[in-house]
């Protein structure tokens, strides 16, 4: 049961030190990472940016890029499902753990889409062939063997449910990119060997990603918890109490949110970030009242598509959004805030548009509404 009273505040300062957007760093992508558990990743673009906002100041788009072509990261369906950077040492163990779930949840698609399991059968063993020697495919490439070997994939949706399969059948994940193709597969045989790869029993596996998830995104709920992993309240309840006294609890709106016992607050002094799309701040999550209050308090009510753009977060609380658009070498940063923020915030969020230039490596022109 929760043990003592939270307040708002409290809770966002302690995510924000959790998540690593205040206080120290983490040193590379890969720690990051691996501490965080996965990083959502369905946009890549904003996923990189998304873990530049956690690494040393001057993190570049590049170095990042470079770190995901040599496969210190990689990107794979995992968790609920979406797309997640993982690391080559979690990657499989997460698999197993939740895969069986995901394919559960998508077998009457599977069927909808008239994907049985002798096509798929004839799908994976295509790719096993067509990938060997650390060949990198592009989507066009990979429809065009699926092709050859019967399995029609010219549907987008019947595409990704056969690479998803794939994924989860611990046979591909992302490959080098190519050019602008951020997305490339690869045999996951040859980007993280199963020879010497970490291996957990489910009980395990459950309390290392229980821990994972609270010591970062904490303080959270069981519910928040089970959004984000897709596993469920019972695998919860489990690996907290698994851990004894490493997690604490308190009440905040009715509900009890679990956090690292040991776990520091950010500073009181405000502060801001651009986060993009599916950040892992606020995607994943059940509650969000906590980051919303500024903008209820001024009637500016959330649109759940806020939520699937970038967004500006000042002393952790969600205010309003942004948008890059790229123009030459130069990039525009349009922001939109939802609510009236004070010309220190708005120096803040300047700061943080004129970082972001320095990670993309090109100008940066900030724009208001007028």
């Amino acid at each position: 049961m929760p043990s003592s009273s939270l307040s708002a505040a409290q809770l966002r300062r302690r995510r924000l030190a959790g998540q690593r957007l205040r206080g120290t760093p983490y040193r590379d992508a890969a720690t990051l990472v691996r501490t965080l558990g996965a990083v959502q990743a369905q946009d890549y673009a904003g996923a990189t940016w998304a873990l530049a906002m956690r690494l040393p100041a001057g993190t570049t788009e590049a170095q990042l890029d470079a770190a995901f072509d040599r496969g210190e990261i990689l990107r794979t369906h995992v968790l609920r499902p979406t797309w997640h950077f993982v690391t080559p040492e979690d990657i499989r163990w997460m698999i197993a753990l939740t895969g069986p779930r995901i394919l559960s949840g998508d077998a009457k698609r599977l069927r909808d889409l008239e994907l049985d399991a002798r096509t798929l059968d004839r799908a994976v063993h295509a790719l096993e062939r067509a990938l060997r020697g650390g060949r990198s495919f592009t989507r066009a490439e990979v429809r065009e063997t699926l092709a050859r070997a019967g399995v029609d994939a010219s549907n987008t949706e019947r595409f990704a449910h056969v690479m998803m399969f794939a994924e989860l059948q611990s046979l591909v994940c992302s490959g080098v990119r190519r050019g602008a193709q951020t997305t490339t597969y690869a045999l996951l045989d040859e980007r993280a060997p199963a020879i010497g790869a970490r291996r957990l029993g489910r009980e395990e596996a459950v309390c290392e990603l229980v821990r994972r998830y609270f010591g970062t995104h904490g303080p959270a709920t069981l519910h928040d918890f089970v959004v984000w992993s897709g596993l469920t309240i019972a695998d919860a309840r489990m690996g907290l109490e698994a851990h004894g006294d490493a997690f604490r609890s308190a009440t905040l709106d009715g509900l009890g949110w679990w956090f690292a016992a040991d776990a520091d607050s950010a500073p009181r002094s405000s502060g801001a970030r651009l986060l993009p799309n599916f950040d892992e701040y606020f995607i994943g999550f059940k509650h969000r009242a906590p980051l919303l209050a500024r903008r209820h308090a001024q009637g500016a009510a959330l649109d759940p598509r806020d939520l699937l753009a970038h967004v500006i977060e000042v002393d952790g609380q969600l205010v309003g959004g942004w948008k890059r658009v790229a123009r030459g070498k130069a990039t525009a940063v349009t922001l939109s805030p939802a609510v009236t923020l004070s010309a220190r915030e708005r120096s803040a969020v300047e700061r943080e548009a004129e970082r972001f230039g320095r990670f993309l490596e090109t100008d940066v022109a900030v724009s208001w509404p007028r």
